[in-house]
């Protein structure tokens, strides 16, 4: 039965859609979030039937960029002392602007999803590095996660904000007083590539750049049939964990520093990847499509990485790199993962590899 707009309805008074479809031009919720960004019109089918953007030069210029800025700041920090261990503080704003849409669904989801891939992308730079939370609404700033390390650390200057608003001068004095970076996200893909840039360690400052040894413990395994009180969250637990060399506490995950005698545990491959910044890949050679084009060059039409052919739609050479050492060719995604998240040459790698075996 249909219901008159207005008509009181055991005592309730139902509206009807009539607005809501006058601003929407009468289409649902989940339509109008795609008027805007109707993505699938960008797309076109290839010789082979799957779908591809129909103008790739942005995606390759966004590539070619990421490339020029590494290779910049692999040249600019080939000889500037960084740190072993970082403390970070991420301030996430929670007024009112949160809740707008210009980024999609809303800041506040975009906030999110990007500071969750930043939590894990510098804990797998910096594993001995610590990060807290801090919460802002109202005026008010509230703590909402302590520190992963010691309760005396302490933040001794502000390195970096990001904004999703306009540009505001005080927060931007502040970011150059104290010698960080002041940026404003244009789109979703600018706010993950500002925050990322923070991942990996800066130079150090040269009035806290004094060398100073940490004392390390690397706990055992603890027996699975084991109980015992873990210290992370104050409860029995059977098996598992690890045991402090130390004082022979349980812990529940690594790294962390123990909470009763304060030492910092952590494991071989925690330490092996918080230096890696300290001895950075070689930038590659960029290999010109006119190059591989001269017969005299014999460069192969694969890439070492992926195996994906380095030849176009057309069968034409597209822009890659090779490393200088192996002379292995690669394309620009595997150049970037080499460089960003890899740390490790392929190539050099399986070449170690095989002259290891040959010896033997």
């Amino acid at each position: 039965m249909n219901n008159i707009a207005g008509r009181p309805l055991n005592g309730v008074v139902v509206e009807d859609d009539d607005e809501d479809e006058a601003n929407g031009d009468g289409l649902e919720a989940w339509e109008r979030a795609y008027t805007e960004d109707r993505s699938w019109e960008s797309l076109q089918e290839d010789e082979s039937g799957l779908l591809r953007p129909i103008d790739t030069t942005a995606i390759h210029h966004a590539q070619y960029r990421r490339r020029l800025r590494a290779l910049a700041a692999t040249a600019a920090t080939a000889r500037i002392q960084k740190g072993l261990i970082r403390y970070m503080y991420i301030v996430v704003d929670l007024s009112k602007a949160a809740s707008e849409r210009d980024f999609r669904p809303s800041r506040m989801a975009v906030i999110a999803k990007q500071v969750e891939a930043f939590i894990r992308e510098f804990f797998d730079q910096n594993p001995l590095s610590h990060v807290g939370l801090v919460t802002t609404k109202d005026g008010v700033a509230q703590s909402l996660t302590d520190l992963g390390g010691s309760p005396e650390s302490h933040i001794k200057a502000l390195m970096g904000k990001l904004e999703c608003s306009a540009e505001m001068f005080i927060c931007k004095h502040l970011c150059q007083e104290t010698g960080g970076t002041y940026s404003v996200a244009l789109d979703e893909s600018h706010f993950k590539e500002l925050i990322l840039e923070h991942a990996p360690p800066p130079p150090a400052i040269a009035e806290y750049a004094t060398a100073n040894l940490i004392k390390m413990g690397f706990p055992q395994r603890a027996a699975e049939g084991s109980v015992a009180i873990c210290t992370c969250h104050e409860e029995a637990k059977t098996g598992g964990g690890y045991t402090c060399p130390r004082c022979k506490v349980r812990v529940c995950e690594l790294p962390t520093e123990c909470r009763i005698c304060g030492l910092t545990l952590i494991s071989s491959p925690h330490l092996a990847r918080s230096y890696h910044h300290l001895f950075p890949i070689v930038p590659f050679v960029e290999i010109s499509p006119s190059s591989q084009n001269d017969p005299s060059h014999n460069f192969p039409n694969i890439c070492f990485g992926c195996q994906e052919s380095l030849l176009s739609h057309g069968n034409k050479p597209e822009l890659s790199v090779s490393c200088p050492k192996c002379k292995q060719q690669f394309c620009l995604d595997c150049d970037i993962y080499i460089h960003e998240s890899l740390h490790n040459c392929p190539g050099c790698e399986s070449f170690r590899h095989s002259k290891s075996v040959t010896i033997a």
